[in-house]
């Protein structure tokens, strides 16, 4: 896979003019600051989850001694929540307003999701079970030796992936794995949605390929891929850019009427947040730590079938995507509601959850 810059995912100019009377952004650094004088120019990556506090006390005065700061990671660098409403208000603007896909992405994209809407509803599946993400998150429920082994080769071949020796059995039971596709089409049935569902796959190549599709195939026939509703001239200028395929399946996920991920991941939050500010379109957010249980439970035969589709539905009452405050966790900014997949601030509603103290959970 190919790496994909800003310019390569979204339209640049559009951003520039979009946020202008908010800070003044350039395409280039000008001239006179030579890049090649490392005296002048400071390279760091900020502290996660910092408030507006640390970069005002702690990151614009290095300005007096370098002339250019260069943020080498940005990853949720800006805490969810204590920040001013102006600047929540900001992100606001940058994420549904300014952060648009290059024309060549969203006439793709729109064309996907017409194609998908000419077969009538559909629902867009995050199937998270690529390669790198099972290698490194460690899952390796369903899989042989020899697959479970080539995983743990490619973790061990990134130094930047931190765990290294991981229990699949424990973290799956956490529910903090994946769901394998096998499993999607029990949850799937058991909630209720018919063999003549129009799924949609939102994800990359899937680790074992069609063979390991077999049973989610066999449940919903009508399973697509973009591969499948694009003929391979048009996709061939995204092809080996993972960031720009992911884009696309964006879009059709953000459209669908249903939107079902196996995983909450970066993906997964902000196809959310898009859909709450959109209308809360239906998003079925899942308690893995109990699907997996009742799984497990209903392939040993200790449940039956009966038993097993009236406890998933039991667990995704209440999963549906409503209009709400963000949950706040003190001092565990990781486990609570991320700001871009619930940005109440942004909302039509906003005003129920300014100045309220009680979403916070201390743990």
């Amino acid at each position: 896979m190919l790496f994909s810059n800003f310019g390569d995912i979204f339209d640049v100019r559009h951003f520039i003019t979009s946020l202008r009377d908010e800070v003044r952004i350039v395409k280039r650094l000008p001239k006179r600051f030579d890049t090649t004088n490392s005296s002048i120019i400071l390279e760091m990556p900020p502290v996660s989850w910092s408030d507006e506090k640390y970069y005002l006390q702690q990151i614009l005065p290095l300005f007096s001694k370098y002339k250019v700061i260069h943020f080498n990671k940005a990853d949720a660098r800006l805490a969810n929540n204590g920040i001013s409403t102006e600047l929540q208000m900001v992100r606001c603007r940058v994420n549904f307003h300014a952060l648009k896909f290059t024309p060549q992405i969203e006439a793709l994209g729109n064309k996907l999701v017409q194609k998908l809407r000419d077969k009538g509803s559909f629902v867009a599946l995050h199937l998270r079970y690529e390669m790198d993400m099972l290698a490194f998150s460690g899952c390796n429920h369903g899989l042989n030796p020899e697959e479970s082994e080539e995983l743990k080769r490619m973790r061990y071949a990134y130094p930047w992936w931190r765990e290294k020796e991981i229990d699949s059995k424990a973290k799956r039971s956490e529910g903090l794995c994946p769901l394998t596709p096998e499993e999607t089409s029990l949850v799937l049935k058991a909630l209720g949605f018919q063999k003549d569902t129009l799924v949609y796959i939102a994800a990359g190549e899937i680790y074992g390929g069609e063979k390991r599709l077999e049973p989610l195939r066999t449940a919903f026939p009508k399973l697509v891929r973009k591969e499948m509703l694009l003929d391979s001239e048009a996709l061939r200028q995204f092809q080996n850019h993972s960031s720009q395929m992911a884009a696309l399946d964006f879009i059709v996920s953000t459209a669908s009427d249903v939107f079902f991920p196996t995983y909450d991941g970066n993906m997964a939050k902000l196809v959310e947040g898009h859909r709450r500010f959109l209308g809360s379109r239906k998003s079925v957010l899942l308690d893995r730590h109990k699907l997996v249980e009742l799984i497990d439970l209903y392939n040993g035969k200790t449940i039956s079938w009966e038993n097993f589709t009236s406890s998933v539905q039991e667990v995704d009452r209440g999963s549906v995507v409503q209009p709400s405050c963000r949950r706040k966790l003190e001092n565990k900014p990781k486990e609570e509601d991320y700001f871009y997949a619930n940005p109440h601030e942004c909302l039509a509603n906003s005003s129920l959850c300014t100045g309220t103290k009680d979403t916070v959970i201390a743990r």
